[in-house]
């Protein structure tokens, strides 16, 4: 190796942002690279109380939840659950929400070991599992959190498995 390739690799490795973020994937990936990040960023925002941005990444295929839309479009929405549509949140629900899922997700360090897609589903999902360290030194491991693709292409967290983050404690 040369020495320019040397000093190359030193200036990365101090250029990397420090994170409480471990990726260790195991096995070859079985989705989308944005399925994976929508998780890293919602569980950064679980951790920073961040709940609007939590509501922006949460949802299902038809949107996130923070999306509320229009009072026409609402008005719809509306008459369009009545039919097995969905209906619109309220901001201030989703907030609430966020704020309970954000309080039980809070987490020291976290890793996510692998991935693979939910058979079955007309959209694409991807689950996503993740080792959740906590502050106290407890530890969640295998915690799944299903990502869902939305109509126009983003990636949502649609699930998360609290439950087994809670028994962690």
């Amino acid at each position: 190796m040369t020495e320019l390739k040397k000093f190359a690799l030193v200036m990365l490795a101090f250029a990397m942002p420090t994170a409480c973020t471990t990726v260790v994937m195991e096995g070859p990936p079985g989705g989308q690279i944005g399925a994976q990040l929508s998780v890293e960023r919602f569980l950064t925002a679980a951790n920073e109380g961040d709940v609007r941005a939590m509501g922006r990444l949460f949802g299902t295929a038809d949107g996130a939840a923070m999306e509320t839309g229009g009072t026409l479009g609402c008005a719809f929405k509306k008459i369009g659950s009545w039919f097995g549509g969905t209906s619109c949140n309220d901001k201030q629900n989703v907030e609430i929400r966020m704020d309970a899922i954000a309080s039980i997700l809070q987490h020291q360090d976290y890793r996510i070991t692998t991935e693979s897609r939910v058979s079955g589903r007309r959209e694409p999902a991807i689950r996503v599992m993740v080792d959740l360290m906590m502050a106290d030194g407890a530890a969640a491991s295998g915690v799944p959190f299903v990502a869902v693709q939305t109509r126009d292409g983003r990636w949502l967290v649609e699930q998360v498995d609290l439950q087994a983050v809670m028994a962690a404690r």
